[in-house]
């Protein structure tokens, strides 16, 4: 958020806050889109969602690296719900920015070009009321008409990227609350559902809150930017996913600045996957993706790429040590059902 002018931040305030704004520029891309959303919706587009820190964006960096799917960039921003009339009103599509290491400070490096999570503001916009509560976020089943403006704004995003025959690829976390619905809408899709071993993932977890607490408190425009994006993983403005009163309650008495919040949070979360995820979502076990390049040419061959090869970034194993102050009780829950994920990926892999 640093390198933001006042001219950007006020750009991105007016394109992201301002409903009315954000509503009207959907309205006006879509006009623009000829091609009908029903020639996409039997398409083997990609979804990747999990638990944030689950190894979510390298997958999806993996799968772009392709060059066979299209996603939203940086480049689509701030008006990400308009990518064709962005991109013709903009001369964004002519600038170039030097890659950085995003704001995690995970070596990841992310350019203009770079594709993210940029789809859930469609859903803040046009249901956010429904699934965003002042302190969490809720499963949510949109409603039809906007589960079909929903394909059509998957259309636009294809559509502006003007190449045929390409497939759409999205990394978004929340869609964990949403997967059924994404399996209705896009019955031949492929879901994927990455996970961690829950110690790890949780000392993860635990140093991005720290991280973007700090961040946050130093620059107020960096907790918005993450607001309007429903990026509430972690930071000041950290709104954790609730799946019922119960866990909200064993949630709440954990302190969010300790490891045991961490590890509460991955066994409610992996819980709900492992209950409710829809027929046909695989999941993946990072760390054998990591140990096992034949994970990723399963997952290449399921997807229907051709060539799977040819991408700059590896998968790799954390170094962190393990948090050892966790809870031993809660350590035993996270393992035995981490445990059972490992068994359901691998299954569902052969």
């Amino acid at each position: 958020m640093a390198g933001y002018s006042v001219l950007d931040r006020i750009l991105h305030r007016a394109a992201l806050q301002a409903l009315p704004i954000a509503e009207l520029s959907f309205e006006l891309d879509q006009k623009m889109v000829r091609s009908d959303p029903k020639d996409i919706v039997g398409d083997r587009h990609v979804f990747v969602a999990g638990l944030a820190r689950a190894g979510t964006t390298i997958l999806m960096r993996r799968f772009h690296a392709t060059g066979e799917y299209c996603s939203l960039t940086y480049r689509d921003m701030p008006f990400v719900l308009a990518p064709n009339l962005w991109r013709k009103l903009a001369n964004l599509s002519r600038r170039t920015i030097a890659a950085a290491e995003r704001a995690h400070g995970d070596r990841i490096l992310v350019d203009i070009d770079s594709p993210e999570s940029l789809d859930e503001v469609f859903w803040r916009i046009l249901d956010g009321d429904a699934y965003i509560g002042k302190s969490h976020l809720a499963p949510h089943e949109p409603d039809e008409e906007t589960a079909r403006k929903y394909v059509g704004y998957v259309n636009a995003i294809l559509n502006a990227r003007g190449r045929e025959g390409a497939r759409y690829l999205s990394k978004n976390n929340n869609n964990i609350l949403r997967l059924a619905t994404i399996r209705r809408l896009f019955p031949n899709a492929l879901i994927l559902v990455p996970f961690r071993d829950p110690l790890t993932h949780a000392g993860s977890l635990l140093r991005q809150q720290r991280n973007f607490v700090a961040t946050q408190q130093d620059d107020r425009f960096a907790m918005a930017y993450m607001t309007w994006l429903v990026h509430h993983e972690f930071g000041l403005d950290h709104r954790p996913f609730r799946f019922d009163a119960d866990g909200a309650a064993r949630l709440a008495a954990h302190d969010p600045d300790r490891i045991d919040y961490w590890l509460e949070l991955w066994c409610q979360t992996h819980a709900w996957l492992e209950r409710n995820a829809p027929e046909g979502a695989i999941f993946v076990c990072y760390e054998d993706l990591c140990r096992s390049g034949e994970v990723w040419d399963r997952l290449a061959a399921l997807a229907g790429i051709g060539d799977p090869g040819g991408a700059e970034e590896s998968f790799s194993l954390s170094q962190a040590a393990h948090d050892t102050t966790a809870n031993a009780a809660l350590v035993g829950q996270a393992n035995a059902l981490y445990g059972r994920l490992v068994e359901r990926a691998r299954d569902s892999l052969r």
